[in-house]
């Protein structure tokens, strides 16, 4: 079995001298606590050298199926020292999960919390939100490959946020829509934890010395398909200035409140909620249960209606997606999920329809049939859908578009592709806080790191990519353009897989997510 690297999306880290001065701490070793005011109250974090980190803060409250509230505010000062309870993640086997980008850390339904790191002297910086992957079922912005340091050290104020996941954040029953009010958002609960995040965001970051208007949003896998649902939906609008997905897709299916219904209705019943139940009677539902309802009643944005009214593939091709600079892309391994999912090649071949099977092939030229199988996926579930979003978009504010293609060049990994979630581990420039060990790391890794990290915090505080020690990155065009490839190089490249994006479509990719089987890659 390939190596997985699936760290976002499933369904399923001055000696002293003549005068005995002491010695000066190590660039991670703290010293000593740091201090800020927000709206709940005072905060005690720690200091290090050149920044400070303030983790666990509330932002809001929750109850069950409903939209957050303001958080309480606090007596005293909050110890912000250690991070906060995740959120309920899904029900696998923990050494699976840690590989699939989830924590096995402490967790409960009082999770809506996050960290900040600062730099020490701030004043006006860029701000990054990020929001994690984990497939809606699982992950926390508590994971060591989310350490926010390198931010903090290149003058921006980062922050991370743990948000509802699952049957807690994405479900939606009869019982909760008649209880609702008319205008009520209904289902997407995570979505409005990230709203409510962003809120206090715009609200308390320049305690931190950061700037609220210079807020980028940023995330991968699901965190990078929430953050289009985001821009689909007015109630994000002015939250943020600059928007970063990073394989986010794009054209996944967003079921309607009907359908999610239906599918919420039998998934309390399969664990004993009787017909003539209570909306009180649901509420009620132990919390070990709920989570065996994740692959029941789905994981992910939903059309309420209300809150979200269509699809982000409808909202950006119809031009009514919020208009911020945006970049967009994918790896060359996004077939990892095939791995992570217990999808087999033979099953992706088997949704083509017949009728296009001439033209695919004519589009690809495969050599065999897994390596067409494996691209097949990967370009539909992700290239093609951010193509098509950058082009969209481009309308619009400027879009850049990315293809990640760097593999840690002395890892033991079976592969030759940049697997799902791999680019993580550069832009935050924590190669060595990876879930999959990777023993030694050469030089060149180093460099990309930078150069990634470079590109990404540059947009954050300019609105445009400026990658160091490489060439431009133009923007993308309407009617196709140039896509910024990172592989042993970074360079933009014209009619990038051109010909291949062709070819696919938003039915064959929803086609593709309807065989997704499992959970467990073992």
């Amino acid at each position: 079995m390939r190596t997985l690297f699936i760290i976002g999306f499933i369904v399923v880290a001055v000696g002293g001298g003549l005068f005995l001065m002491a010695r000066p701490p190590a660039p991670d070793e703290p010293t000593g606590a740091a201090s800020a005011s927000v709206s709940g109250g005072a905060l005690t974090g720690v200091a290090y050298p050149g920044y400070n980190v303030f983790r666990g803060v509330p932002y809001a409250k929750a109850a069950r199926w409903s939209a957050p509230e303001p958080a309480d505010g606090w007596a005293g000062a909050l110890d912000a020292s250690a991070f906060g309870d995740v959120c309920p993640q899904a029900p696998v086997d923990p050494e699976v999960r840690v590989r699939l980008g989830g924590s096995n850390a402490p967790s409960s339904e009082d999770c809506l919390n996050l960290n900040i790191w600062a730099p020490a002297k701030a004043d006006g910086a860029a701000v990054m939100v990020w929001i994690h992957g984990g497939g809606n079922v699982q992950g926390a912005s508590s994971l060591p490959f989310y350490d926010g340091r390198a931010f903090a050290r290149s003058g921006v104020v980062f922050v991370s946020i743990n948000y509802r996941l699952g049957p807690l954040g994405f479900f939606a029953h009869p019982l909760l829509t008649i209880e609702a009010a008319p205008d009520a958002p209904l289902g997407n609960y995570g979505l409005m934890d990230q709203i409510a995040a962003l809120q206090w965001v715009q609200e308390n970051v320049e305690a931190f010395g950061g700037d609220p208007a210079k807020v980028t949003v940023f995330g991968e896998s699901a965190g990078g398909a929430n953050i289009l649902a985001l821009l689909s939906t007015d109630a994000a609008r002015g939250l943020f200035r600059h928007a970063i997905v990073q394989s986010g897709g794009g054209w996944s299916p967003t079921p309607s409140l009907a359908a999610r219904e239906r599918a919420g209705a039998a998934a309390a019943s399969s664990v004993g909620l009787a017909e003539d139940a209570a909306v009180e009677d649901l509420r009620a539902l132990p919390l070990d249960r709920l989570q065996g309802l994740l692959f029941y009643a789905g994981a992910g944005p939903m059309a309420d209606g209300r809150f979200l009214t269509e699809s982000p593939a409808d909202a950006f091709a119809a031009g009514r997606a919020i208009d911020v600079p945006l970049i967009i892309g994918s790896n060359s391994g996004e077939d990892s999920l095939m791995d992570s999912l217990g999808i087999a090649p033979e099953a992706v071949l088997a949704a083509v329809p017949a009728e296009a099977m001439t033209a695919a092939r004519a589009a690809y030229n495969p050599d065999n049939e897994q390596t067409f199988a494996r691209d097949l996926y990967r370009d539909a579930v992700m290239g093609a859908p951010a193509e098509a979003i950058a082009s969209a978009a481009a309308a619009g504010a400027p879009s850049y578009l990315y293809y990640f293609d760097r593999v840690p060049r002395l890892a033991t990994l079976q592969t030759q592709r940049a697997p799902h979630g791999v680019e993580i581990l550069f832009i935050f420039r924590t190669l060595d806080k990876s879930p999959v060990p990777v023993p030694a790391l050469a030089p060149s890794d180093r460099a990309t790191g930078r150069l990634m990290h470079g590109c990404w915090v540059s947009f954050a505080k300019t609105g445009e990519p400026d990658c160091p020690n490489s060439d431009d990155w133009p923007a993308y065009a309407a009617q196709g353009g140039e896509t910024y490839v990172i592989g042993g190089k970074a360079e933009p490249v014209v009619g990038f897989h051109e010909t291949k994006y062709a070819w696919h479509s938003p039915a064959f990719t929803r086609s593709l997510w309807a065989v997704r089987t499992r959970l467990d890659p073992e």
